[in-house]
C-alpha cells in the first residue's frame, strides 16, 4: 500500500467505529506555554483531558503533524544514524473522552492491524504495563487478559514504568499504557533470536508501531497519584513505521514517505543513496547515507513549521527551527559537498507529495522556499566565516591540540558545529581538546536550566466544577469568585500566583494581544493582576500576591486606559492588513503580529520592500478607514463556514473551533478573539513607523495610533524647532541644509586632495628611509594620520619598492592603530604572513587584527606599546 493509502485507511475504519475525523492541529502551538511545538497526537487535547473543555465528538481520530526536537521528548540527535526516528512525523491516534476504554481500543488495533491492513499476526508483539506497588499503581490486568484473547501469552510483555506508564508531564493526565511491536526481521534471523527478545532493545527492525495508553490518573506535584473522574483512551501510532511494515522494507527512508525526496537529493548532488538492503557499505557511501538522510527528514520539519507560521529566528521556537535547518545545510556541507543553497528544491517534492491531505505545505510553498533558501545562503556564509576564524586558531596555536573553549565559542557565539570543527582540524592535522568543549558547554547549559527553571504547586480548588466565562468583551468590571488558585516559583519572574476567576472580564493573551492587566478588588485589599494568559482552557490571571480571603468576593477591573490604547492598534491593524492586500496584491497573508497598548506590529508575506510610496499610501488607506467612522460589526459563534464564506479571512498556523468570531469594518473581514474600538473613529489617527525585512519574502510594519501619534507629532516639532534654533532661525529650512550639505562635500573634496598631497609628500620622504636587511627592504614608521589614512600610505610605499616589508603605526582618538605590507614575492619564497605579524605584534599594543598574507592591520588599547611593537617587527627580517 502506498503511504497516502495507509493514511486514508486507518482514517476510514475508525470513521466507521463512530470517530469524528479532525484535521491535524498547526505544528507550532500558540495557546500552551508548557509547549513549543505539538510533540504528541494528544497535544491538541489536553484541555480535554484536563477537564477544562468539552469535545466536539466522545470519539474522535485524526493525523497529527508532531515534532520531538527540545525538551523531554528530544530525537534530534538520533536523526540520519537510525532509520526510524524523525524530527517531523505524523502520529496516527483514536481518542476517548470517556467513552471506550481499553477493551474496545485494543480490539480494534488488532482489527486494524490484522484484518484490515492484514500485517503477519506472528510478526507482533505486545507489551503491558507490570505494575509500580511503591506508586500505588497495579499491574495491568485488564489488559493482560484482553490480550490474551488475541496472541498467546509467550507474545505479551510486561513492561516497567519507563516502557508502559505514560505521563503528560511532570504533573498532569496520565496511566499505564500498551504498546504493539513489530518484528521485520528476515525469516532466517527470526528463526535465530526471538523478536520477544529484541522488544524495546533499539533493534532497528523490531519497533514499536502503536502505543495506546488508558487516562486513568492524575500526577499531582508531590509525585502522587489520584484517579480520574472519567477514564480517557489516548492512541498515537506511528505512521512512518507503519508503511515500513506496510511496503515490506526495514528502514523507513525506503518508503515512498521518503524516496521522491531522497531522489530529488540525488538528482541534485550526483550522489546516491543506498537503501538498507544494501549491506556492508563504504564508510564514504555510510556518511553520505547519514547525510542525505539528516535533509531528507529536516526538510519536512521545517517547511511544515514555516507554513504554520514559525519562521527561523534567534529565540524561542524559531531557534529550534533555524537550528533543525542549519544541521541540515551543514551535513550538506561536509558531506555532500554542497556549497550553494539546494534544501529550498526539496519543497515543491515535499508539497506535491503532501498538499492533498495537508494543503498548507501547498499553499505556503513559495514562501516556505523563500525562507529556506535565504537562510541556508546566510548560513553558508556563516560556516565561510567560521572557516576563516578556524584558521586564526589554528596559526595562534604552538601545539596540535587547540583550545576546547576556543571551539565552543566557535559553537557558541557562529553556530559553527563542532563535528565539522574536528573534521577540519583533523585535516590540518590538529585536535581539539574535548573535554573542555564539553565543560564550557555543560556550563552554558546549567546557566539556561537555572534560567528557566520553574516549580508549579498542584491546583487549590476552591470552587470545583466551575466553568469559567468570559465577559470582556462587553465589560470591563465585574463581580467575581475565586475558583482556582496555585503558585509558581521561576528563576525568571520570582513567585507568583496564578489565579481562576467563575467569570472574567480580563482578556488573555492571544492572537497577537497582549493580556489585560488590572486589579482585584475587595472590601478590604486591592490585588494587582499584572498579565493574563490562557493555558489548557483556563483563563489564568498573574498576581504577585494572593488575597487574605481567597473566599471574598471581589470585583475583577481591567486596566481601561492599557485596553483602549490595546484596542486601537488591534483594530488598526486589521484596517492596515485590507490597505497592504488592496495596494500590494492578495497575496499578503499575515504572518505575526503583535498588539500592545504602546504600537503594533504585523509581519506579512510580500517579496520586496514595501516602497515609500506604497507606504504612503497604506497610512491614507487606513487614516481614510478611521475618517470614515465605520461601525464594529461583531458576529459571535458564527459557524466557521459561514464566517469564510461572508470573506471573513482565515490565518494559516491558527486552530479555529467549528463556531468563530468574526470582526468587520467595512471591507475588513477577519476572523478574531481579540478587542477592538466600536468605531474606527476611536483610532484617531494610524502612522507607521518603520518598515524592515524579517526573513525571505516576509516584511515587518511597526506602527503607532491614538495619544501616541500625538506624542510622536510633539516630538517631530520639537526637534524641527531645534534644528531651526541651530541653523539662526532661517526662513526655508530645507534650502539652509542643503547649503550646509554643499559646503560640507566641497570641503571633504578639499580634504581628500590635502590628504593625498600629504600622503604623496611623506611617500617620497619615507622611501629613503627603507633598510635593506638579508636582501628585503624594511621600514617601520609611526606616522601621524588617520587609521584609514595611514593604511593607504602603508600599501603606496610598500608598492614602490620589490622585496618590500612596511610596519607603520599611529594613533586615531587614543586608539594605536598597525599596518603591515609584504611584498607578494616575499610571502611566497620567504613564508612571511602578514596576518600572522599582525597577530604577533598587536600583543604590545593589547590588540589583535588580521588580513591577507600580504596586507593586514590592526588596533588595540595601549598607546605606549607602539613603540615596542615597531622595534620588534625588525625581528621578522633578521
Amino acid at each position: 500500500m502506498k503511504s497516502q493509502d495507509i493514511r486514508k485507511a486507518y482514517l476510514n475504519f475508525f470513521e466507521s467505529k463512530g470517530h469524528l475525523i479532525v484535521p491535524s492541529a498547526p505544528i507550532v502551538l500558540k495557546d500552551d506555554p508548557t509547549l513549543m511545538f505539538n510533540n504528541s497526537g494528544m497535544a491538541q487535547f489536553k484541555e480535554y483531558f484536563l477537564g477544562n473543555g468539552t469535545p466536539k465528538s466522545p470519539r474522535i481520530a485524526d493525523t497529527q503533524k508532531c515534532l520531538r526536537v527540545s525538551g523531554k521528548h528530544n530525537d534530534l540527535e538520533d536523526v540520519g544514524f537510525d532509520t526510524y526516528h524523525h524530527t517531523m512525523f505524523e502520529m496516527l491516534g483514536n481518542w476517548s473522552f470517556g467513552d471506550y476504554f481499553k477493551k474496545d481500543a485494543l480490539a480494534w488495533a488488532w482489527e486494524f492491524l490484522t484484518e484490515v491492513l492484514k500485517l503477519d499476526k506472528d510478526r507482533l508483539y505486545v507489551s503491558v504495563f507490570e505494575g509500580n506497588p511503591a506508586e500505588n499503581v497495579p499491574f495491568d490486568q485488564d489488559a493482560f487478559d484482553i490480550w490474551k484473547q488475541y496472541v498467546s501469552e509467550d507474545r505479551i510483555i510486561l513492561g516497567n514504568k519507563k516502557d508502559n506508564f505514560w505521563e503528560m508531564g511532570d504533573q498532569g493526565p496520565c496511566g499505564p499504557c500498551s504498546e504493539i511491536h513489530i518484528d521485520i526481521r528476515s525469516d532466517e534471523e527470526r528463526a535465530i533470536t526471538s523478536g520477544r527478545d529484541l522488544v524495546n532493545a533499539d533493534h532497528p527492525q523490531v519497533v514499536e508501531i502503536w502505543n495506546n495508553v488508558f487516562m486513568e490518573f492524575n500526577r499531582k506535584a508531590d509525585g502522587s497519584l489520584e484517579k480520574l473522574p472519567a477514564q480517557h483512551v489516548d492512541t498515537g501510532m506511528g505512521f512512518e513505521r507503519l508503511c515500513m511494515a506496510m511496503q515490506n522494507v526495514t528502514s523507513n527512508y525506503d518508503t515512498d514517505v521518503f524516496t521522491p525526496l531522497i531522489e530529488k537529493v540525488e538528482q541534485i548532488t550526483g550522489l546516491k543513496y543506498t537503501s538498507n538492503e544494501v549491506k556492508n557499505v563504504s564508510e564514504e557511501q555510510n556518511k553520505t547515507n547519514i547525510a542525505i538522510r539528516v535533509i531528507v527528514d529536516h526538510v519536512r520539519a521545517v517547511a511544515f513549521a514555516i507554513a504554520d507560521g514559525q519562521l527561523p529566528s534567534n529565540t524561542g521556537a524559531g531557534y529550534v527551527i533555524r537550528r533543525i535547518l542549519r544541521r541540515a545545510i551543514r551535513y550538506g556541507f561536509t558531506f555532500l559537498n554542497t556549497k550553494e543553497p539546494f534544501i529550498n528544491k526539496l519543497v515543491e517534492v515535499l508539497a506535491n507529495q503532501m498538499g492533498e491531505f495537508f494543503p498548507e505545505i501547498k499553499s505556503q510553498q513559495q514562501l516556505v522556499t523563500n525562507v529556506i533558501r535565504e537562510e541556508e545562503a546566510s548560513f553558508l556564509r556563516t560556516l565561510d566565516q567560521g572557516l576563516q576564524l578556524l584558521d586564526k586558531v589554528v596559526a595562534e596555536t604552538s601545539v596540535n591540540e587547540v583550545s576546547g573553549a576556543k571551539v565552543f565559542e566557535l559553537y557558541d557565539t557562529f553556530g559553527f558545529p563542532k563535528d565539522l570543527t574536528a573534521l577540519i582540524l583533523k585535516e590540518k592535522g590538529y585536535s581539539y581538546n574535548e573535554e573542555e568543549f564539553e565543560s564550557e558547554l555543560q556550563k552554558q547549559k546549567a546557566r539556561s536550566r537555572a534560567a528557566s527553571e520553574v516549580s508549579t504547586e498542584d491546583w487549590s480548588v476552591l470552587i470545583p466544577g466551575n466553568v469559567e466565562t468570559f465577559v470582556g468583551y462587553d465589560q470591563t468590571e465585574n463581580e467575581v469568585k475565586i475558583t482556582r488558585i496555585r503558585k509558581v516559583d521561576s528563576k525568571k519572574d520570582g513567585i507568583l500566583y496564578q489565579i481562576v476567576l467563575d467569570n472574567t472580564p480580563f482578556y488573555p493573551e492571544g492572537g497577537g494581544q497582549v493580556g489585560d492587566k488590572g486589579t482585584l478588588v475587595s472590601a478590604n485589599e486591592t490585588i494587582d493582576i499584572i498579565d493574563t494568559k490562557k493555558e489548557n482552557n483556563l483563563i489564568l490571571h498573574f498576581a504577585k500576591q494572593l488575597p487574605e480571603n481567597i473566599e471574598a468576593g471581589f470585583v475583577a477591573k481591567v486596566n481601561t486606559d492599557l485596553r483602549t490604547s490595546t484596542s486601537k492598534n488591534h483594530s488598526a491593524t486589521h484596517l492596515m492588513h485590507l490597505a497592504l492586500r488592496n495596494i500590494l496584491g492578495t497575496h499578503v497573508e499575515q504572518k505575526g503580529s503583535l498588539v500592545n497598548p504602546n504600537y503594533l506590529r504585523f509581519d506579512f508575506s510580500h517579496f520586496s520592500k514595501v516602497s515609500d510610496e506604497e507606504l504612503r499610501q497604506v497610512e491614507a488607506s487606513v487614516n481614510a478607514q478611521i475618517e470614515a467612522q465605520l461601525q464594529l460589526v461583531e458576529h459571535r459563534n458564527i459557524p466557521i463556514k459561514e464566517a469564510l464564506d461572508k470573506g471573513a479571512m482565515a490565518l494559516f498556523g491558527e486552530k479555529y473551533g467549528d463556531s468563530v468570531r468574526m470582526i468587520e469594518f467595512g471591507e475588513s473581514k477577519e476572523l478574531c478573539g481579540g478587542i477592538h474600538v466600536k468605531n474606527t473613529a476611536e483610532i484617531w489617527h494610524f502612522k507607521i513607523i518603520s518598515e524592515g525585512a524579517v526573513a525571505a519574502g516576509i516584511r515587518r510594519i511597526e506602527a503607532i495610533t491614538g495619544d501616541a501619534v500625538k506624542d510622536f507629532y510633539k516630538n517631530q516639532e520639537s526637534t524641527l524647532a531645534e534644528i531651526k534654533e541651530t541653523l539662526k532661525n532661517p526662513q526655508d529650512i530645507l534650502k539652509s541644509v542643503a547649503s550646509l550639505q554643499d559646503d560640507n562635500a566641497k570641503l571633504k573634496k578639499q580634504i581628500e586632495q590635502l590628504l593625498k598631497e600629504k600622503i604623496d609628500g611623506l611617500k617620497n620622504t619615507l622611501v629613503s628611509d627603507f633598510q635593506e636587511i638579508n636582501g628585503i627592504n624594511f621600514l617601520a614608521k609611526q606616522v601621524d594620520l588617520s587609521m584609514s589614512t595611514t593604511k593607504d600610505l602603508a600599501q603606496a610605499i610598500g608598492t614602490s619598492k620589490p622585496n618590500s616589508f612596511v610596519f607603520l603605526a599611529s594613533v586615531e582618538d587614543n586608539t594605536p592603530n598597525i599596518h603591515c605590507y609584504i611584498s607578494k614575492e616575499l610571502v611566497a619564497e620567504k613564508s612571511l604572513n602578514a596576518g600572522n605579524i599582525i597577530r604577533e605584534l598587536g600583543k604590545y599594543i593589547d590588540g589583535n587584527g588580521g588580513g591577507q598574507p600580504f596586507f593586514a592591520s590592526g588596533k588595540g588599547k595601549n598607546v605606549n606599546g607602539v613603540k615596542e611593537a615597531l622595534e620588534k617587527s625588525v625581528d621578522f627580517v633578521k
